[in-house]
């Protein structure tokens, strides 16, 4: 089921709720300038194994309110939090991809990761996002030709052969974001980086990441297992950006193996 929950005055967030019964309930957090319809290939076969499956989107992505502001990592946390809080969530694994990890990571620094018992980062855009010259450029396309760049970003994502349909879906998914959400989150992945967060993560970690990304370099994964202290990396041979669809079936049971 989908609702709304408001995590601040005129600010709501969308939820997509599945199997609200079930006897483990992972947090799914997306990338930009995607949605939780990103992770269709896990609610697909999660839910039906017992698994609650928790997607957001984040304030101005998907089917979330898009204020102006509030594009921040604090504050991104901070609407997370408000999500849990809302549903009285409580040993939950979280789970982020790309900028959505970065969100996972700061939540889990700034609530000293509050109700999460494990947490999953996937391709995630940390220690660092973008550099200054790939934001520079997704910038200008995302303020003069947003349909561009939303093509531009598909064609890089994955390693794997995508169909005609299957990118025009995952363009459409890109395009429901706001225009100044888009822009701002750029701006965010190429000003700030998450070093300092590392260290006060405790939860155990699983790190997945394709080798072949050509958005976070793998380097970057090997740098997070290198500060989280109780993490493990696993890379994923025959992915890009997105190995929750391009190895789906090892990637759901991996992460139901580290759930246990």
């Amino acid at each position: 089921m989908g609702y709304f929950v408001t995590v601040e005055p005129g600010v709501k967030l969308y939820v997509e709720d599945i199997n609200p019964g079930g006897h483990k309930t992972i947090v799914f957090l997306h990338g930009w300038p995607l949605s939780h319809e990103l992770f269709e290939y896990q609610f697909n076969v999660l839910p039906a194994m017992g698994y609650r499956c928790i997607g957001i989107d984040w304030r101005g992505f998907g089917k979330s309110d898009k204020p102006i502001s509030g594009y921040t990592y604090d504050r991104l946390a901070d609407d997370i939090r408000a999500v849990i809080d809302a549903l009285q969530l409580n040993h939950f694994t979280l789970a982020g991809h790309s900028t959505g990890g970065a969100i996972a990571i700061r939540y889990m620094a700034r609530y000293n990761g509050f109700g999460v018992s494990r947490l999953v980062l996937i391709d995630t855009a940390a220690p660092r996002g973008f550099t200054k010259e790939t934001a520079n450029q997704l910038l200008t396309e995302a303020l003069n030709d947003r349909p561009k760049m939303m093509r531009t970003v598909t064609e890089t994502f994955f390693f794997q052969y995508i169909t005609e349909p299957f990118s025009n879906w995952f363009i459409h998914m890109g395009l429901q974001a706001a225009g100044w959400s888009t822009a701002a989150i750029i701006i965010l992945l190429r000003d700030e980086n998450l070093v300092a967060d590392l260290h006060k993560i405790v939860a155990p970690t699983l790190i997945i990441h394709g080798i072949h990304d050509k958005v976070i370099p793998f380097a970057q994964a090997q740098e997070l297992h290198h500060r989280i202290r109780n993490s493990q990396l696993v890379p994923f041979s025959y992915s890009g950006h997105g190995p929750f669809w391009e190895e789906r079936d090892k990637f759901n049971q991996l992460l139901r193996q580290f759930i246990g």
